[in-house]
């Protein structure tokens, strides 16, 4: 009798060790099948997320009309009497379950959806590199006809070429003065050449509307319409580190796109008249002889600032990925004043 007590405790014993070894088992592969489930679930909702941000960043340069805010200030310098000055220093949670099993069967079927969406999915590297190409191709699809070629020339002969930006549907372009610098108003040639839809190229005579040497800047009238500005974002939430795209025609060459980053803020460059150019945007992106006057865009295709200056060792004639360009936030406070009155002081000459 003892030995039959002995053998049946021996063997309850042995069915109960048994039995938490399958359920130990059971929950270990239900644990390795729940973290290899959430792993590309949390893959796909990062990737998720950075969709998000792109669709947000469009969303946001879609809110508002910059262009309108653009014809309001014409308009009001026009019919202001005493209209600001600008000065060369302005700048510028854990989920419980009461059953193992119905944990099991709702990851299962976590993963049957899951693994169907990820799988049409590019690995995360991938996708930033298409998106970052995205990015670029479509800024230069849009922004080629609102970038101008300016040609200036005397008695048949090339004086110099530069970029310049189409600022208003009428013909109103804004470039750098230093691109015009030479010219001869009552007897040089000054042109303007447009990319249009179909990548043929239209010339058209611009003149001088007016001048701010102490920024660089200068407005040009071509005589053209239709044309298309482009969308004017603020340089006033730029961050170092953030992605920047330079078009325009450096060497005389068709438009060109060039892309790279904030290097810093705040810099001050010579203007060319031997005064100071505060708080313009350093950026390693390529800015060449040709260049200047054309504008730098944002990831979101606005127009954040005016390629300026690059800097080079003496003599050495090319550059060092150290290149400026005018906040655009001075630039809309000072093209009014230039249109109207054809200075930045606002008043008539």
């Amino acid at each position: 009798m003892a030995a039959y007590s002995m053998g049946s405790t021996t063997k309850s014993a042995n069915v109960l060790v048994q039995t938490h070894h399958r359920k130990a088992t059971v929950h270990c592969m239900a644990s390795r099948l729940q973290k290899r489930c959430l792993e590309p679930c949390i893959k796909a909702q990062q990737w998720h997320n950075v969709a998000c941000c792109q669709a947000g960043a469009v969303a946001q340069s879609a809110q508002g009309s910059p262009r309108q805010r653009i014809e309001k200030r014409i308009q009001e310098v026009r019919s202001s009497k005493h209209p600001d000055e600008t000065s060369a220093s302005d700048c510028c949670h854990p989920a419980t379950t009461s059953s193992r099993r119905s944990t099991l069967l709702g990851t299962a079927a976590v993963v049957a959806s899951a693994l169907v969406d990820v799988a049409a999915r590019r690995p995360p590297e991938a996708f930033a590199s298409i998106v970052d190409e995205d990015v670029a191709t479509s800024i230069f699809d849009s922004a080629r006809m609102s970038v101008v070629s300016v040609a200036t020339s005397r008695n048949g002969e090339n004086l110099g070429t530069g970029s310049g930006l189409v600022w208003t549907q009428d013909g109103y372009i804004v470039t750098n003065f230093h691109v015009i610098s030479k010219i001869d108003k009552s007897s040089d040639v000054l042109t303007v050449v447009v990319q249009n839809q179909d990548g043929s190229t239209k010339s058209m005579p611009a003149r001088v509307v007016g001048t701010d040497t102490m920024n660089d800047l200068v407005v040009l009238k071509a005589d053209g319409s239709d044309l298309q500005p482009p969308k004017i974002g603020t340089s006033a939430d730029l961050r170092v580190g953030q992605s920047l795209y330079a078009c325009g025609f450096p060497y005389g060459l068709p438009a060109s796109l060039a892309a790279g980053v904030v290097s810093g803020l705040n810099r001050s460059i010579p203007s060319p008249v031997g005064t100071r150019i505060y708080g313009t945007i350093q950026t390693d992106a390529s800015i060449n002889g040709g260049n200047s006057g054309g504008p730098v865009f944002d990831s979101a295709g606005r127009v954040v600032g005016i390629a300026t200056a690059t800097y080079s060792r003496s003599g050495s004639g090319r550059g060092s990925g150290v290149n400026f360009a005018l906040p655009i936030d001075k630039v809309v406070k000072v093209v009014p004043q230039l249109i109207v009155y054809g200075n930045a002081a606002g008043k008539r000459v």
